[in-house]
């Protein structure tokens, strides 16, 4: 923490480019440090950011299981055990503590650096199944920022200090690596082009926002009236001002630009570009113009909302799952898994509607896919089950 710098305070278009090349090359840490500081500074970014992670990290979850066998049930109780209980924490932050909705959050850090990875530390405990031996198992994940790797042989190795270049294998079973589109490569460059024409707007109306003043006057230099003409002058409060010999004569000077400045267009059109990358809203913009554009905006933020689900759900059950099956029930064999719920905005009367005619059609339809695609639990021995009642029923 006390080595950190400000990575984009002498940010230049040749070092950008020298970073981002380097991080091609598996060299992480200086594009990694320098697109947290403009993920956490730039406002429109900072803002499509969050939203992007928090709308995956407020869905719901469900453990789900594959079939009603006494093994997939109990998998399954031991998916919602650990799930519930683990938590979540930052290595550079030990203020930021949290559960899953949090480990979420961390893991979708990999949609703007492309990787994500968390340390996990399991933590064995005596289970309560009934009359059973067995354990529970839950973990605490622990964010690592992606600067503390390099990636040059193709996969990431943990740095041991500051100046390492080349790191140590990550232990199979010990870390939680997230992949994602890495949009922050893209949105450092249109960073960078936003805030170079950005300063100079802000120079420019620093410079023009008042106009000059110059003054004349026929007083001999260093006179009682030269003095008092240029009293007059600096009492005016103008950044520039001048006084000269001749007749007193105070006059604006009017340094602006003439016609239409270039930077208000050029920083709209950088933060046009970033929303685009992470939320595509400004596409529904330009569809909306058509008429056609509310219509593509929903739809292009269930597409993303369901595309950052389903990359969670498979990192975890990839990573997580089995690794935690195979622990509790020394077995290859999994039988549950977990899975993020997408809130889609889809019609659901017409999709039922669908499943109906199918049915009635004759066409085989499992019933564990009808439930996942509409988010629906199996019923356990215990639940209250809801059955279809006919008119008589009611009497």
């Amino acid at each position: 923490m006390r080595a950190r710098f400000n990575p984009i305070k002498t940010l230049t278009p040749d070092s950008l480019s020298n970073m981002l090349d380097g991080f091609a090359s598996g060299y992480l840490k200086s594009a990694a440090l320098t697109w947290d500081a403009i993920e956490h500074r730039d406002d429109v970014i900072q803002g499509v950011a969050g939203k992007r992670k928090k709308s995956v990290s407020r869905l719901n979850w469900e453990v789900l299981s594959l079939d009603d066998s006494d093994l997939a049930k109990k998998q399954k109780e031991a998916l919602e055990y650990f799930y519930d209980h683990l938590t979540a924490t930052n290595a550079c932050d030990g203020n930021e503590c949290g559960g899953f909705k949090l480990l979420i959050r961390q893991m979708m850090d990999a949609v703007g650096k492309k990787y994500a990875i968390h340390e996990m530390i399991f933590s064995p405990q005596v289970s309560s199944y009934a009359d059973s031996g067995n354990f529970k198992l839950t973990a605490n994940f622990r964010f690592v920022p992606l600067w503390f790797f390099e990636n040059r042989d193709g996969y990431l190795k943990f740095l041991l200090n500051e100046g390492a270049t080349e790191g140590t294998d990550l232990e199979p079973g010990a870390w939680l690596v997230t992949v994602g589109d890495g949009l922050m490569e893209a949105c450092s460059i249109a960073y960078l082009f936003k805030h170079l024409p950005l300063r100079d707007w802000l120079v420019y109306c620093e410079r023009n926002g008042m106009p000059g003043v110059k003054g004349v006057t026929d007083a001999p230099p260093n006179s009682t009236q030269w003095e008092h003409a240029r009293e007059a002058v600096e009492d005016f409060g103008a950044e520039f001002h001048a006084l000269m010999s001749r007749g007193t004569d105070i006059e604006a000077i009017d340094l602006s630009s003439r016609g239409e400045l270039p930077y208000p267009a050029l920083v709209d059109r950088m933060d046009r570009a970033i929303v685009a990358m992470w939320r595509r809203s400004y596409l529904a913009t330009l569809s909306l113009q058509s008429g056609s554009g509310a219509s593509v905006q929903a739809d292009e933020a269930t597409i993303l909302e369901e595309d950052d689900a389903a990359m969670i759900s498979e990192t975890l059950n990839a990573q997580v799952d089995k690794f935690v099956l195979k622990y509790l029930f020394d077995s290859e064999e999994a039988r549950a898994y977990v899975r993020l719920i997408p809130s889609t905005r889809k019609n659901i009367k017409d999709e039922l509607a669908l499943y109906k005619e199918l049915y009635d059609l004759g066409v085989p339809l499992a019933l564990g896919d009808i439930r996942e695609r509409f988010g629906l639990t199996t019923p356990t021995d215990t639940d209250v089950l809801l059955a279809k009642t006919s008119a008589e029923d009611v009497k």
